[in-house]
């Protein structure tokens, strides 16, 4: 009897590539993602096909500001744009880390970045009150300029008395090109795709067109799992488990719940939305969706929350 392929989508953060401890040059990036993929490659070597997708959150930051500084000199870019650079830039470094990686250790795998297009809908309750901060701080004049220059929407940042760009966050509904990715993964190669949550596409007269937005990572990420038909979502973050009571004196971590305990943890606000909270999120949906298990985890301890020594399991 043919054993079935084992199929997992791994989530990678925002630290797994740039690090808080570390000046974010290129080849200290080159760096954090050697050291983030080991538990990857780990996989990989144990059978399972896989597809991987990153954040981008510094970096969407820094290319926004390389718009801002060309501006008058240089084509201004939108961000969406932006979004697909960076997932060319970012998958070609997860790319060229993985093959050599394996490459040393004899795999004979190949691995391939595709530019990913999300649908959302344009009338999504988050383009009408967008509250997703992106970019650099300003202070009010230069905020208010940039307002009436370029229509954008300025919010106070949260402890801060400077403002900065907000823009939409809606939900992804399906990976454009979940079809090629899911071939590409059933033939054992290593797929990097929707990095950065995926270019935001809304229908338009029929056409596919770009719109700027950022897509929730882990959100697209479940979607992605559910439109490829893995059984397996890992979220891998900067904790090593989900906790009740986070950072209070009653903090209890969890090694393994159900999905109905999961519903009922957020609907009690333990998982707060700036935080864990779109990640508990993005498992509900991968799992009502049919998915089997999900695996929250930081990045070192991947490989051995998979193998049920580290972690939370989320599961029906």
């Amino acid at each position: 009897m043919k054993m079935k392929k084992k199929i997992a989508v791994i989530a990678l953060g925002g630290n797994a590539i740039t690090r808080k401890d570390r000046e974010d040059t290129i080849p200290n990036q080159f760096i954090n993602t050697k050291i983030s993929l080991e538990g990857v490659v780990k996989l990989i070597e144990d059978g399972y096909n896989l597809a991987l997708t990153h954040g981008n959150g510094p970096q969407v930051g820094n290319a926004v500001l390389r718009v801002e500084l060309a501006r008058g000199k240089a084509p201004e870019l939108p961000l969406y744009i932006c979004v697909a650079d960076l997932q060319g830039g970012m998958g070609y470094m997860i790319e060229q880390v993985l093959r050599n990686k394996l490459e040393t250790l004899g795999i004979k795998k190949g691995a391939a970045t595709v530019i990913t297009q999300v649908m959302v809908d344009e009338n999504d309750d988050d383009f009408k009150n967008p509250t997703k901060f992106i970019g650099q701080f300003y202070n009010s004049e230069k905020a208010r300029s940039l307002q009436n220059e370029f229509g954008w929407i300025m919010k106070q940042f949260p402890g801060d008395n400077r403002l900065r760009r907000v823009i939409a966050s809606p939900k992804p509904q399906y990976i454009v090109e979940k079809e090629v990715i899911k071939h590409l993964v059933n033939a054992g190669v290593i797929v990097i795709a929707a990095g950065g949550g995926g270019i935001p596409v809304i229908k338009h007269q029929g056409a596919l067109k770009g719109i700027d937005a950022v897509i929730d990572k882990d959100r697209a990420a479940a979607v992605m799992a559910r439109d490829i038909e893995a059984q397996l979502l890992i979220i891998l973050t900067s904790i090593e488990k989900i906790a009740l009571d986070y950072s209070k004196p009653t903090q209890k971590n969890l090694d393994r719940l159900t999905l109905a305990e999961a519903e009922q943890y957020l609907a009690d606000g333990h998982f707060p939305p700036g935080s864990m909270g779109p990640k508990i999120e993005a498992a509900i949906e991968f799992l009502k969706a049919g998915g089997k298990k999900v695996i929250i985890s930081s990045i070192e301890k991947a490989y051995e929350a998979v193998n049920g020594n580290a972690g939370t399991t989320i599961i029906h």
